[in-house]
This record gives structure tokens, C-alpha cells and sequence, in this order.
């Protein structure tokens, strides 16, 4: 067998070298993109606590439904990343006093607040080549399964599915924690509220797998997880080793949830 001339063996290493650099590039960029998303979940909480409480309630739900659906782990990952960033277009100055008030809203200001999906989907859309899921999920969130949702009146399965978990999850949170004017209802009322809603707002499947007991009852165990206030055990810093690696890819809030977050979320009603 002849042996390989120099110039194909140069050739071949400067290919070697040229594809290790590339790769090291785009895991350079992954890590960057998602620091970027871990960033844009701590400024949520520094907004607004309330937001990103309700945004890690979401996620948990969401995740619950999406394992028990039978999704797989990069299926998850899109739906809790969809879940904990579906209310990024809030923290806008437009929309933070509306938020923020103690009244029903007004016809001009829902119209407001509608546009929080597409100002969502853009803050996300420079990331969009690492997690091409994320903007439409985003985007999506707030369609409805008969087609009478918004911002482009999708229906059914058009609908992305992550955007149809995290449509669940999101208004049984609303409904069951309350809002500023309204007070939360119970966990019951809150599963009868989602029951209304299927085949009209959800997705009729999703809404069954949701209310089946022993998924319901996960949902519960998340709920009373996240709504009981922790104090967090307190580190000696002089002495405390630095994190030798940086996180790549998943998230920390289910870990070490933020102490404003924690503070912001009302203690539930024991009736309830």
C-alpha cells in the first residue's frame, strides 16, 4: 500500500485542526447562549419577583405534564425552557405598570398585554440557532386549541406542543395562586377551570393526562414545593471553593430557587 504523500498529510491535519476548532467554537457559543438564558432568569427575578415565581410554578407543572406525556429529555428541556421564558415580553416598562395594578384590566390594556408572546419571541430570536424551539414555544403560548387564541389564531396540533403544555400549566397557575386582584381559587376549583377548558382552549389529550389522578396529584406535590417559603442555608465565603466549572445547559432554578422568588409567593390558604 502506498504510503500518503506529505501534502495529503498536511492536508489531512490542517482538516483535523480546522474541524477541533469549529467544534470547540460552537461549544464556546452553547455555553454563551445558555449563560445567556440563565442571565435572562435572574433578570426576571431582579424585575420581578412575582413574575419569576410564577414563571418557576409553570415550569414544574409543565415538566410533571410533559414527563408524563412520554416526552423525551431534549423534548422536556424545550418545554421547561418554554415554560420558564414564556413571560419574558412582560418585563418591558410598557407593560410592567399594567402588570403591576390592583384592578381588572381595561380593553386597552389586555390589548397591551397581548403583545407580551411577540415581544417575548423577540428578546429570545438572537439565540434562535441553539434553541430553535424556544421563540416559537414562546410566540405560541397563548393559542388556544379551537383557533381563537392569539397572535396568529392557530389550532389544534398547529399549535407547537411545548406552547400547549406550558398553556396549561400557565393557567392553572394563574387561576389557583390569583392575581393581585383576584384571589387564587382552590386546587379543585383551579382542575375544574382547566376540565372547561378542553377541547376549546387546550388540547383535549393534554387536559385528560393533566386531570388523571396520579399526574394530578404530582402537579399538587410541585405546587407545595414551590410554595413553601426556605430559608437557605448560609455559606462561609471566605472558605468556600469557586465553582471550577460553569453550568452548560440546564438550569438551577429547581435547586436553588432565588430568595425574592421564594419571599414573593404567598404561603397557600390550608383550606385550599
Amino acid at each position: 500500500m502506498p504510503r500518503l504523500a506529505p501534502l495529503a498529510l498536511i492536508a489531512g491535519a490542517a482538516t483535523g485542526a480546522l474541524l477541533t476548532r469549529r467544534r470547540q467554537s460552537r461549544r464556546a457559543m452553547e455555553r454563551l447562549a445558555a449563560a445567556t438564558l440563565e442571565s435572562l432568569l435572574n433578570a426576571i427575578d431582579a424585575n420581578d419577583a412575582e413574575t419569576g415565581a410564577h414563571v418557576r410554578r409553570v415550569a414544574a407543572y409543565a415538566l410533571v405534564l410533559a414527563e408524563e406525556a412520554g416526552l423525551d429529555q431534549h423534548e422536556c428541556r424545550v418545554v421547561e425552557r418554554v415554560a420558564l421564558f414564556h413571560d419574558i415580553g412582560k418585563i418591558h416598562s410598557a407593560l410592567f405598570d399594567i402588570i403591576h395594578e390592583n384592578t381588572s384590566l381595561t380593553p386597552a390594556e389586555r390589548r397591551a398585554i397581548a403583545t407580551h408572546p411577540a415581544r417575548g419571541a423577540r428578546v429570545v430570536a438572537p439565540i434562535a440557532s441553539f434553541y430553535p424551539d424556544l421563540a416559537e414555544g414562546i410566540l405560541a403560548h397563548h393559542e388556544r386549541w379551537d383557533g381563537q387564541g392569539y397572535p396568529k389564531g392557530l389550532r389544534g396540533p398547529r399549535i407547537p406542543l411545548a406552547a400547549r403544555i406550558v398553556a396549561i400549566a400557565d393557567s392553572f397557575d394563574v387561576v389557583s395562586h390569583g392575581r393581585r386582584y383576584q384571589r387564587g381559587l382552590s386546587l379543585q376549583a383551579a382542575a375544574e377551570v382547566i376540565a372547561r377548558g378542553r377541547a376549546t382552549q387546550f388540547d383535549p389529550s393534554l387536559v385528560d393526562l393533566f386531570l388523571f389522578p396520579p399526574v394530578f396529584d404530582r402537579i399538587r406535590d410541585a405546587r407545595r414545593t414551590l410554595t413553601q417559603p426556605r430559608i437557605p442555608a448560609r455559606k462561609d465565603r471566605r472558605t468556600e471553593a469557586p465553582d471550577p466549572e460553569a453550568p452548560d445547559v440546564t438550569f438551577r432554578w429547581r435547586s436553588r430557587p432565588s430568595a425574592s422568588a421564594v419571599a414573593a409567593a404567598p404561603v397557600p390558604d390550608a383550606k385550599r
